[in-house]
């Protein structure tokens, strides 16, 4: 889970305009260049600036996921049986969770850089999967997949592969497990609660 964070962080913390569709891995690969150079020059960053930090992640990092689709996939069969209010607030607070967990990860800049590698795709598709590899000076590379589909505004994400691992998959399992021993209500107050606690956490920080 850590490495998800930073490679998240690293790849959508700095948006590309998009005035034209713009391919995802020539997206994957400019965005990672402007997040490269942000972090090396912001102290404020560097040095965990909170007020900063979620401000970049709601402007930069937000509009790049597809958060949605990716709490549908991490309900798997139960999102069916989910009512639209708790579908709002399933993707609410996976939403937030997954916001807090970014904002960790902006004090972790060691000098990594990335390598996006072609993507292989038709004009046609409407997904596909971007490769690429996180690189450390003096530590092995970390795979990393951005699978991402085709939407109105641009490509978004909707699941992040590291090793070989979904983020998506790894969830449904817990998701899955807490909805069949006490039913979605459940989860949701899980992760609010959750979420209260960081919020707290932090606030205890400062």
């Amino acid at each position: 889970m850590k490495k998800f964070v930073w490679v998240a962080v690293l790849f959508f913390m700095a948006g590309v305009a998009q005035a034209e569709m713009v391919a995802p891995d020539v997206l994957v690969k400019n965005t990672a260049q402007d997040v490269i150079a942000i972090v090396k020059q912001d102290k404020d960053i560097q040095s965990g600036d909170q007020k900063k930090i979620l401000a970049l992640v709601d402007a930069k990092i937000l509009p790049n996921f597809d958060f949605t689709r990716m709490t549908q996939l991490a309900a798997g069969r139960y999102w069916r049986q989910a009512t639209p209010e708790q579908k709002n607030a399933l993707v609410s607070e996976f939403r937030t969770m997954l916001v807090r967990t970014y904002t960790k990860a902006f004090t972790q800049y060691k000098d990594q850089t990335i390598e996006v590698k072609p993507a292989k795709f038709s004009p046609t598709d409407t997904e596909t999967t971007v490769k690429t590899q996180i690189l450390k000076p003096g530590g092995q590379p970390t795979d990393v997949d951005y699978v991402m589909k085709k939407s109105d505004t641009g490509w978004k994400v909707f699941d992040v592969v590291i090793e070989g691992v979904s983020m998506v998959t790894s969830y449904r399992g817990t998701f899955s497990s807490q909805i069949e021993q006490s039913g979605i209500d459940s989860l949701i107050k899980s992760l609010a609660d959750m979420n209260a606690k960081a919020a707290t956490l932090k606030a205890d920080a400062k």
